[in-house]
């Protein structure tokens, strides 16, 4: 697993031992961020369900502003901590050794919002559902912002007002699925 693009091109990132995690492979990865490209300059990022930082730390490395990186393993928040130290995109960044739902709250009570939110969830438990409620119940997702979710490719597809599917991309066991916010009402 490595940096596809940007200033930490070619850098290779460390993955959590073990099944709990599943990295993107790079032509996913790639694939991705040739639809996320146009939106990344200046972007705040939020990367939740993270595993080993590469969402965040890819969108960075192409000229995100910021990102919230969340996660709430242990050791795929040593893992992070050193993919953000060896492409040294710490500064950038900032890691929420959280719980996903409460990492949110804790956003949202901060007043931070965020033109692309990614997530990678365990498949299969309704995750992406839970989250993109919770997202818009906090007011993180700016208008006109991006929400990028990786799902089981038998999952459904959640649909709600204020959210339209623009992309989607389906593989032999995953689904990336595109939405766009409209209609959302962003906190002032």
């Amino acid at each position: 697993m490595r940096v596809i693009a940007g200033s930490a091109k070619g850098c290779k990132l460390k993955a959590p031992e073990g099944l709990q995690t599943r990295p993107t492979a790079d032509r996913i990865k790639e694939t991705m961020y040739n639809i996320l490209s146009p939106e990344l300059i200046d972007a705040d990022v939020m990367d939740i369900f993270s595993g080993s930082g590469a969402l965040a730390i890819e969108a960075l490395s192409r000229g995100a502003r910021y990102a919230a990186i969340i996660d709430n393993d242990k050791q795929s928040i040593s893992v992070i901590k050193e993919n953000l130290k060896k492409t040294r995109l710490s500064s950038e960044s900032r890691l929420m050794e959280e719980d996903a739902f409460h990492a949110m709250e804790i956003l949202s009570r901060e007043g931070y919002s965020f033109d692309i939110i990614m997530m990678d969830p365990p498949y299969g438990q309704g995750l992406v559902q839970q989250t993109i409620k919770k997202i818009l119940e906090y007011g993180l997702i700016k208008p006109d912002g991006i929400i990028m979710a990786e799902q089981g490719s038998d999952e459904k597809i959640f649909l709600t007002e204020g959210l339209h599917v623009f992309k989607e991309k389906i593989y032999k066991t995953m689904r990336l699925i595109f939405y766009r916010a409209e209609g959302v009402k962003h906190r002032s």
